[in-house]
């Protein structure tokens, strides 16, 4: 064996979404890419706001000077974002609790290398984005799930049967993936309330970690509730991938309420982990570029729209789904219980989606729809074929 044996079992769990977009590239060399209907990868379609390539090209025309620069980023880039923040949130959130980032990835992984000792458990709430197993473990930790209401709400009961003096934090993700599930204030403060007792009866500090890349993308009015309002010992990690559109840059940030336990040296930690994990700081010219460009978003109607026409298609063949709030994926329940089966009677159509259980929950699979809009309407008579092969098989 060459390679170690975590490593290979860590492959073989995370390969849905990878073996599923592979498996689009060779049908798609095969039968056309017009007759193929990838849903299988979250990769923004929309394009960046104006104002993001404007500010790209101004930043490469005036910049002469390639230095290194302190770990945490640029000071003029954490002042934009502590300047953003502390508008959106009515909180001062100052410079030195923001640390640039190589995306919510990078940011995760720091900010994980920074608190867990080994054993260390972090909680999480199923479904999830399948890495998080993945970062944890990176940093000696381990990952507990939770389960959640039957709306995928928090269950907050739940979430607190696993808490133990081991526990260093809970991570949640809203708008979630791949849910589309904002998570509502009443249920942040009652998750806040909670974590405040356990804290007193374990006399332990317990992080709340929110993973936030889609916190822009939310539809209907509904407004994504501000952790640092609930609880103060909580770390905000996100990036601009899926609000700018501009994953490949790799781009984003933590921001640590001012008043977490021991903030000072809580961000100090997160800076020297940035450097010693390999990541060294963000990317230099995405954060020149971003501190130009805060609150610019992508235009959400476009989501909304291609969100609304998947909904009222697949409503209309029987699929059962909860409308999501936010984010771009829609995560219906399979009409037979074994979602990895549906998956592979949908691919037998041409159609590419990644089975829940990749996600921590069976029954259910995951559609991406940030693609072009004739994808979504040419795909509809496909997803019901695949509905009707699924009752015929008893479901």
């Amino acid at each position: 064996m060459t390679i170690a044996k975590k490593i290979e079992n860590f492959m073989s769990q995370s390969s849905w979404i990878r073996k599923m977009f592979e498996d689009g590239i060779k049908l798609k060399k095969e039968y056309g890419a017009e007759n193929v209907f990838d849903f299988s990868l979250g990769n923004p379609n929309v394009l960046p706001p104006s104002s993001f390539k404007k500010a790209l090209i101004e930043t490469v025309q005036e910049t002469e000077e390639h230095g290194y620069m302190p770990n945490a980023g640029y000071l003029e880039t954490r002042e934009a974002v502590a300047s953003f923040l502390t508008k959106e949130n009515n909180l001062k959130i100052p410079a030195s609790n923001v640390v640039m980032t190589c995306g919510a990835g990078g940011a995760l992984n720091v900010v994980f290398k920074s608190i867990l000792n080994p054993d260390d458990e972090v909680i999480t709430v199923a479904p999830f984005f399948v890495e998080y197993r993945f970062y944890v473990d990176n940093n000696n930790g381990v990952l507990k799930v939770a389960s959640l209401k039957k709306d995928f709400s928090l269950d907050i009961a739940e979430i607190e049967k696993n808490i133990t003096e081991k526990t260093k934090a809970i991570l949640i993700n809203s708008p979630n993936n791949p849910t589309g599930k904002v998570y509502s204030k009443n249920d942040l403060d009652e998750l806040a309330s909670m974590l405040l007792k356990k804290q007193k009866e374990l006399n332990q500090t317990i992080y709340l970690i929110s993973d936030e890349p889609y916190n822009k993308i939310v539809y209907d009015d509904v407004i994504v509730p501000n952790i640092f309002e609930a609880y103060k010992n909580s770390i905000v990690v996100t990036s601009y991938s899926k609000t700018m559109s501009i994953p490949g840059e790799r781009i984003g940030y933590i921001a640590v309420h001012p008043e977490l336990l021991d903030a000072e040296k809580f961000v100090a930690a997160l800076v020297f982990c940035n450097r010693i994990l390999g990541f060294v700081n963000a990317p230099a010219l995405m954060q020149r570029v971003v501190a130009k460009v805060q609150n610019q978003i992508v235009d959400v109607n476009e989501y909304k729209k291609k969100r609304d026409m998947f909904c009222e298609g697949l409503s209309e063949i029987g699929y059962e789904f909860n409308v999501p709030e936010g984010a771009f994926y829609l995560f219906p329940k399979a009409p037979i219980e074994d979602d990895v089966k549906f998956v592979q009677i949908l691919q037998q159509e041409k159609v590419l989606t990644v089975p829940g259980s990749g996600f921590g929950t069976s029954g259910y699979f995951r559609i991406a729809y940030c693609v072009d809009d004739k994808t979504i309407l040419n795909s509809i008579p496909h997803f019901k074929k695949a509905f009707d092969e699924a009752l015929k098989l008893g479901g």
